[in-house]
């Protein structure tokens, strides 16, 4: 089989030229923008965090700053908007340098045309875990007590706790 010519004499593709430089902005411009999005309540703070949200990080063509755009209920937009500047140096402090030069505050409905859609709670709502019936406690301390280590038995009748009241309630 004969061996295919390259057909670029010498010539190389923007993109492939570019590759490399064009990673290095992306990986220092994205780190942040996700450790932004991922660590918001703990950036700026609980109460924040359940009034507004993250949405959008802009670089300007110049490169002078970014600009966040922050989403909140219209309810809480006054309140968010006095605190703007307080929450861009925040921000700010997550950098480590003055990134963030504007804010820009963005309003929505509490319900619209995706219904639960300003929800800013952060984690998982846990439903109340269902209590072991004293008969479910004498199971499991029945099915631990030949352990003998304290700590392990007392784990082992926690798990069995667990385990039968969940298999008991499905079963209803």
């Amino acid at each position: 089989m004969a061996k295919r010519k390259p057909t670029t004499k010498g010539f190389a593709r923007t993109g492939s030229l570019l590759q490399q430089r064009i990673r290095q902005a992306g990986e220092s411009r994205g780190f942040a923008v996700t450790r932004l999005l991922t660590h918001w309540p703990e950036i700026v703070g609980e109460d924040m965090a359940a009034m507004a949200r993250p949405v959008d990080v802009k670089y300007g063509r110049q490169g002078f700053g970014a600009t966040l755009t922050v989403l909140t209920t219209g309810a809480n937009a006054p309140m968010v908007e006095m605190q703007r500047e307080q929450l861009r140096e925040k921000v700010n402090g997550v950098y480590g340098y003055n990134a963030i030069s504007r804010l820009r505050v963005t309003q929505t409905a509490p319900t619209g045309f995706a219904e639960g859609q300003a929800d800013f709670t952060y984690g998982r709502k846990e439903k109340p875990k269902p209590q072991p019936t004293p008969a479910i406690r004498a199971e499991a301390a029945h099915v631990a007590k030949g352990v003998g280590d304290d700590s392990l038995r007392a784990a082992l009748e926690r798990l069995a706790q667990t385990v039968l009241t969940r298999t008991k309630s499905q079963e209803r």
